[in-house]
Parts: structure tokens; C-alpha cells; sequence
């Protein structure tokens, strides 16, 4: 039983070409994304570090990192998954 991923918050490393817009519209037309939130944390001389946060009813990761790869981006960790039926949001915890 395939269990179908609902929402991934990718750790994304990219040159500053294709812009944040243009990565950010290639992977929002990735077939299985039905929206995606993509934010600036860190810039150096050479690259950017970005949080992509895809949603979908059944996200293909394996389309999604071709994507950012084809714009000469990198994964450099999954920070969040969703899977089931339902998107739920993480609780709170003392440690946070």
C-alpha cells in the first residue's frame, strides 16, 4: 500500500540563475504540485539557500528533485513530510 506524500519542505541550494521566481514556477508546473511557497533565507557571492514547501494530492519527490535539479539546484535535506489522507501541521513541544 502506497501511501501518498501531501506536503515536503525541501533545504534547497541554488545559483542566483534561474531566479527564485523562475525555480519557483518550474516546480509549481510539476504535474503533482498543486501549489508551492518558496523563501530566501541565506545569499553569498555565489549561491542562495532556499525553503521549498510543496503541497500536493500525491507528490511525486523523485519529479519534484528533477525539476530543481534541471535548474542547477540541489536538495541538501527533506526538513518536513506530510503523508495520508489529510495535511496536519506539527505540534508544538516543550523543546520548541
Amino acid at each position: 500500500m502506497m501511501v501518498a506524500i501531501r506536503r515536503l519542505v525541501l533545504d534547497v541550494l541554488k545559483p542566483h540563475e534561474p531566479s527564485l521566481l523562475e525555480l519557483t514556477k518550474a516546480v509549481g508546473n510539476e504535474e503533482s504540485v498543486s501549489s508551492i511557497n518558496a523563501s530566501l533565507y541565506e545569499i553569498d557571492e555565489k549561491v542562495e539557500n532556499i525553503k521549498v514547501t510543496v503541497q500536493g494530492d500525491d507528490i511525486d519527490f523523485e519529479a519534484v528533485k528533477q525539476v530543481i535539479e534541471e535548474n542547477a539546484g540541489s536538495i541538501h535535506s527533506v526538513d518536513e513530510a506530510v503523508c495520508g489522507n489529510e495535511i496536519i501541521d506539527a505540534s508544538e513541544t516543550p523543546q520548541d
